[in-house]
């Protein structure tokens, strides 16, 4: 028998790629040995970057950046060439604000993500749902294609009471609302695997904490950053993880091993 195929993949919002860069970034990302580490909240056009964080020894990227700087952004590191690459998800409205890299390798279709926070008001709400249900279609499409997907980024959203530290205070957040809850419902339902819950069913395992509380020295945190794959991969999933003993971010990163 051929020996087996491995890909061990990351996810991580970085809050800052330039900031984590000057924190070791470019020490980290080639001794983490992940085939494929997404990013989030780069917050920076590629002009901004050095040279060599924006095409690290080893490493084939892809970057996407919101018009505005200082804001979103999302990027890919893999050791592996991708068949293809495409930057933006085709909605103007989503792409000017820099929130999808999709990746295509022979075995699957990975989608790096940062999704919009609802936060702020009744708009940037509403914008949120508008992207989680234009995306989700944008899933289908592939999966009706025979793509296999793998999902990896901030979702912003805290699916179930496990998943944050204190949900009864956050019942009435954008994060923790029913309407947005109820997409991971959706997402889930249509067979798509929360893949850290297939190997760890305790709670604790939060991916972001509030910085100005100190909450992660108390693990007091949200678990808003996940990996989901499509059905027909969940045969070759081997593990999933979360990452808290890095620091650098107010989020730590999450990772999952597929064997092929």
């Amino acid at each position: 028998m051929p020996p087996k195929k491995t890909f061990t993949l990351l996810s991580w919002n970085v809050n800052g790629i330039r900031s984590v860069e000057k924190k070791g970034f470019l020490n980290w990302l080639p001794s983490v040995g992940a085939d494929l580490v997404g990013v989030q909240e780069t917050k920076a056009h590629p002009e901004q970057l050095t040279p060599v964080l924006r095409n690290p020894e080893g490493f084939f990227t892809s970057w996407a950046h919101a018009d505005r700087k200082g804001y979103s952004g999302v990027a890919v590191f893999s050791k592996r060439q991708p068949l293809k690459t495409t930057i933006g998800c085709g909605v103007p409205e989503f792409d000017l604000e820099g929130r999808v890299i999709q990746t295509d390798f022979e075995e699957f279709t990975h989608f790096n993500i940062y999704f919009p926070n609802g936060q702020r008001d009744e708009t940037r709400l509403r914008y949120k749902l508008k992207f989680y249900d234009h995306i989700l279609d944008v899933f289908e499409g592939l999966r009706r294609k025979g793509r296999a997907v793998v999902i990896a980024g901030d979702v912003n959203t805290a699916h179930k009471e496990i998943d944050l530290a204190r949900p009864k205070e956050n019942s009435g957040t954008s994060g923790f609302l029913p309407i947005e809850r109820a997409w991971i419902d959706k997402l889930v339902g249509l067979g798509y695997v929360d893949t850290l819950r297939e190997f760890r069913k305790d709670g604790g395992l939060y991916t972001w904490w509030d910085q100005i509380s100190r909450a992660r020295e108390r693990n007091v945190g949200w678990r808003i950053d996940y990996h989901f794959i499509s059905p027909d991969l969940k045969p070759r999933l081997d593990d999933a993880w979360t990452m808290p003993e890095v620091m650098g971010s107010d989020h730590c990163p999450v990772g999952m091993r597929l064997v092929f």
